[in-house]
């Protein structure tokens, strides 16, 4: 990744209005900040979510609370605790997002 044309800045994520995006289950709440050529979000899943669509897109992905299972296209999964995260680079391994209870994430891609 190669962060261009970006001011230092800080954010307070309280401020920032929350979209929904139904999965195949549940819903996300992103928070995001699109910056230069940089997408960041803070991401919330509803307990019971599963993504609707396997992920080419790359991400440098943190979990603050809760769960997270993220499934690879080639069947492995990952289960992910608060301060864990995982990297990928765009088109490498498709992924998708579930939870069973629920999570809070920070995402940059």
């Amino acid at each position: 990744m190669r962060i261009e044309n970006v001011p230092f800045c800080t954010m307070d994520w309280s401020t920032v209005k929350p979209t929904v995006h139904p999965g195949e289950t549940g819903q996300a709440l992103w928070r995001t900040l699109e910056l230069g050529n940089i997408r960041v979000r803070m991401v919330e899943y509803s307990p019971g979510y599963l993504a609707d669509h396997w992920c080419e897109r790359g991400h440098v992905l943190l979990v603050l609370e809760g769960e997270l299972v993220t499934e690879l296209s080639d069947g492995r999964s990952f289960v992910m605790a608060p301060g864990v995260s995982y990297q990928v680079a765009d088109g490498a391994n498709p992924h998708r997002s579930r939870t069973e209870k629920g999570a809070k994430l920070f995402i940059v891609d």
